[in-house]
């Protein structure tokens, strides 16, 4: 599967995607701040990665549904892959 990728690197709410349904297939961070990431869709939080995370890529592989929306809590520097 080819996945669409969305650079991140400040604190905000980031709409990724307003389809109907789709695929969060990860969450790469690259460089921490003092800030959680939260991902949600409509139904809800499908995600918490917390402040003191690692660097590192973190699989989801889950369906979304009517939007993916991320926020940044700090100046987390994270690509979201979906589809």
């Amino acid at each position: 599967m080819n996945f669409i990728g969305k650079y991140i690197s400040t604190q905000t709410t980031t709409v990724i995607t307003e389809k109907s349904t789709g695929t969060l297939h990860s969450v790469v961070v690259g460089e921490t701040s003092v800030g959680a990431i939260t991902v949600s869709d409509k139904t809800g939080t499908l995600a918490v990665l917390k402040a003191s995370i690692a660097e590192g890529t973190y699989l989801f592989d889950i369906n979304y549904h009517g939007h993916l929306t991320i926020v940044t809590a700090a100046n987390s520097k994270i690509c979201v892959a979906y589809s």
